[in-house]
């Protein structure tokens, strides 16, 4: 590998924009409006790292996700992996570029089929890309990606209903590391099982991280999750990225208004520190996607808006190395 191929990130996205057209009519359809759910997100992602997509519901997090792994195609932006804009790839290429990116979704209840056994779930993408067409062979990676994720080999006989939520969330992964992928978009991965569930499946995706030399973009709502698993993280407000940093950078010194009300919010475990914490819930309500707000989209609910906040969308600036936000209010 060259020197400018190694320095190079992984993936860079660049101007992403995805709006979902409002349509009205039953004979005679027509647009009334759009849906900006992701509206000009920048960010890259370096070999080996885990950067943490974080925000409210509905800020565009999971539709970002998406974006990058095709499976919504962007209205506008570039989504360059390792040199390529896969946005423009055609079909033949893109099947190949799968193998390399993966996902594991959000509610492992309904992304296994519940009609498959969980060795033929493992086992599919195995013999769709034709990595394993011998079916002894096949049955022999499954049984390994299940002991690899924790599992008891002998789980390739049973049905998803026969495991816990835990186990299933295993499966999904396995699933996902079938095709010796470089990727993987985590989106909510730990969010629908249990907290002490979730420690385990974090550990596992960490050791994983490191033993096969993954690179993670790990979406969640929980910061406590992407405090632990995570070396960077960006924050999405209505569709845009409004802070980026290091991850031990942004907890400690948050700049942006918004970054400092959500981790505000997270409660303290020692309760004699949270009874005397004093704390400031943001004013108002999220704004609609479909009709935001001119400039900097979170100003309506900011403290520190002035009038030129109204007017101009700030863009992301570096104000410290590796710590970039859209603020013009902070420095």
């Amino acid at each position: 590998m060259t020197g400018i191929a190694a320095d190079r990130p992984l993936l860079e996205v660049r101007g992403l924009r995805m709006h979902f057209p409002i349509s009205e009519g039953i004979l005679m359809r027509r647009q009334i409006g759009e849906v900006k759910a992701v509206d000009g997100v920048d960010f890259s992602l370096r070999r080996g790292e885990t950067l943490g997509l974080v925000g409210e519901s509905g800020c565009g997090k999971t539709t970002t996700g998406r974006c990058i792994l095709q499976l919504e195609r962007p209205t506008a932006g570039e989504i360059i992996y390792d040199g390529v804009d896969i946005n423009s790839l055609p079909r033949r290429d893109m099947l190949a570029l799968r193998r390399r990116i993966q996902v594991i979704f959000q509610d492992p209840y309904s992304s296994l089929n519940p009609r498959m056994k969980v060795g033929d779930i493992i086992g599919e993408p195995i013999m769709v890309h034709g990595l394993a067409a011998d079916a002894t062979r096949r049955a022999a990676r499954v049984r390994e990606l299940l002991s690899v994720c924790g599992l008891d080999p002998n789980f390739a006989d049973r049905y998803p209903h026969e495991m816990s939520g835990g186990q299933r969330q295993r499966v999904g992964i396995a699933r996902a590391l079938a095709l010796e992928p470089e990727f993987i978009v985590c989106d909510e991965a730990v969010s629908a099982l249990d907290v002490s569930i979730q420690a385990q499946v974090i550990n596992l995706l960490e050791d994983l991280r490191e033993r096969f030399g993954l690179t993670y973009l790990f979406i969640a709502h929980d910061l406590s999750v992407v405090r632990h698993l995570c070396q960077r993280v960006a924050v999405m407000y209505l569709g845009r990225i409004v802070e980026l940093a290091e991850c031990d950078e942004l907890f400690d010194n948050p700049l942006h208004p918004y970054t400092r009300a959500l981790l505000g919010a997270v409660p303290i475990p020692d309760p004699t520190i949270e009874a005397g914490r004093v704390f400031q819930p943001v004013r108002g309500e999220v704004p609609s996607p479909i009709n935001p707000p001119s400039g900097c989209v979170f100003h309506p609910r900011c403290v520190l808006a002035v009038e030129s906040c109204k007017q101009a969308r700030p863009e992301l600036r570096e104000l410290k190395p590796g710590h970039w936000v859209a603020c013009t209010q902070v420095s």
